[in-house]
């Protein structure tokens, strides 16, 4: 049987200390271990199939190297897994196992989800959500280094980190993408008041219009709902009209399927008669739509990266977190990714 190779083989293939081996496989390597050193490290630890062992480690460092995420109902729901998977990304990168639970969006089951986790001596923890919103902090998460993906402390004296997507800014690139297309008569479908995200990207939407000097009818914005059925209902009240909108900008990529069947069903082509803004990019729909759909993709990724990486260097420096309770020391924002397909064009001619 072949002997399991050990730190020592890795230091004698990389031609460095073993002290250096375990300071780049702990994670510690930055400003200890030069960086052309390290780069030898990993590639012989790969080569030797090396694997430092978890249980000696978790004793000698203290930590389980496990890291506990808690979700509303990201789990079971087919919108915001990819925050997850970002952050498991960077959790295996750093040698670190996530350990996922779902309340399935019953906010009873978050304290005694977070005494799980806290029970298995999780190093940290992670809170995500379906969709922006404020969230009501488990005491437990103040316990241990802790930061919140896609919602934000909702208490008075907010202490958490949290990572969200930059609403006004992706609203505001929504509707200038529209604007050097031509559009002037740009109409704005939004979801539900009760979403805080949806102010957030109407305001980006009467930026980039006040930007373009252009005056935005109040009959041109207002809320829908987030189904295919509501983006149906209020596209026919806009385009059965005498003057109607040349644009609408929608607040999900649902709504954008209900606009184009109910251009459909009045006989406007899209993008010819009308162009089509979604928001998400969300998977199977925006892409696969026909035509396939302009729209803001949310950095779901890319914002369970961030949280992680937040999260990891607060396990790794032991700091205390923030406790001012102002945001912008806790805030950190993603932006949006304009992906341009088939659903806009130019104005139409008169």
């Amino acid at each position: 049987m072949q002997r399991k190779a050990t730190a020592l083989d890795v230091a004698k293939r990389a031609g460095v200390s073993r002290s250096a081996v375990s300071l780049v496989l702990n994670g510690r390597g930055d400003g200890n271990v030069a960086k052309e050193s390290q780069d030898r490290i990993r590639q012989a630890a790969a080569d030797l199939k090396y694997s430092p062992n978890a249980i000696a480690l978790s004793l000698r460092n203290q930590r389980t190297r496990v890291i506990g995420i808690v979700s509303d109902e990201v789990v079971v729901s087919p919108f915001d897994g990819n925050i997850i998977g970002g952050a498991d990304d960077v959790a295996r990168a750093h040698g670190f196992v996530t350990v996922v639970m779902d309340t399935e969006r019953d906010a009873s089951r978050d304290e005694s989800a977070v005494e799980t986790l806290l029970d298995r001596q999780v190093d940290g923890l992670m809170y995500v959500t379906v969709g922006l919103k404020p969230l009501d902090v488990p005491q437990g998460m103040l316990r241990v280094p802790s930061v919140l993906a896609n919602c934000f402390d909702n208490s008075p004296t907010p202490q958490l980190r949290h990572v969200i997507p930059d609403e006004v800014s992706g609203g505001r690139e929504a509707t200038e993408h529209l604007l050097q297309l031509g559009h002037r008569d740009i109409a704005f479908l939004a979801g539900a008041a009760t979403s805080p995200a949806v102010p957030l990207r109407i305001v980006g939407h009467r930026e980039a219009m006040a930007k373009a000097a252009i005056l935005v009818r109040e009959d041109r914005v207002f809320m829908a709902g987030w189904d295919i059925n509501d983006g149906f209902h209020g596209a026919m009240g806009l385009l059965s009209a005498t003057e109607r909108p040349t644009a609408i900008v929608c607040a999900n990529d649902r709504l954008a399927v209900g606009v184009a069947l109910a251009a459909a069903r009045l006989g406007l082509a899209v993008p010819r008669d009308l162009s089509i803004m979604g928001y998400d990019d969300e998977f199977r729909i925006a892409a696969t739509m026909v035509p396939a759909l302009t729209t803001m993709a949310l950095p779901l990724r890319e914002m369970g990266a961030a949280a992680m990486s937040m999260l990891l260097k607060q396990i790794e420096d032991r700091a205390q977190r923030p406790t001012t309770g102002r945001i912008g020391h806790l805030e950190t924002m993603v932006p949006c990714r304009l992906v341009v397909r088939e659903s806009t064009g130019p104005v139409p001619a008169l």
